[in-house]
């Protein structure tokens, strides 16, 4: 088993959070990771960086955490609260698609009832325990 990596870093309340959280990911797992999964981890949380600069309130915490299946990434601010439906709109729509990509490209995502704490996962490729090709 390979060692866990983990991170916990504040993110400035300024336009630029979500450009620092995917920096802090970027200089803390290229090393870790495939590129294609760093590349989704970065919109990802990017969007959740977003969401917590436009919609939240107070402090915007970034979490993160590798193990040899995924990596999972918090994005944490002081708002009251988080409804977790998606808004389904048209295609032409310009904005607002932010939880739809995390939808769509995580492997998991959630939201910590009454809470701005929000969750995604990736899963690293390779085999899993019990997967033809595991020589576990």
């Amino acid at each position: 088993m390979a060692e866990e990596v983990e991170l916990e870093v504040k993110l400035p309340r300024a336009e630029t959070a979500p450009a620092v959280a995917r920096r802090t990911l970027r200089r803390s797992y290229a090393d870790h990771v495939d590129p294609d999964l760093l590349g989704d981890a970065e919109l990802l949380v990017s969007e959740l960086a977003s969401n917590a600069l436009r919609h939240g309130r107070g402090e915007i915490t970034l979490r993160a955490r590798l193990d040899d299946d995924r990596l999972l990434v918090e994005v944490i601010d002081e708002g009251s609260g988080f409804e977790r439906a998606l808004r389904h709109r048209e295609f032409e729509v310009v904005g607002g698609w932010g939880l739809e990509i995390v939808e769509d490209v995580a492997s998991r995502w959630g939201v910590h009832e009454g809470t701005t704490h929000i969750w995604f996962e990736l899963e690293r490729r390779g085999p899993r325990l019990g997967e033809p090709g595991d020589d576990a």
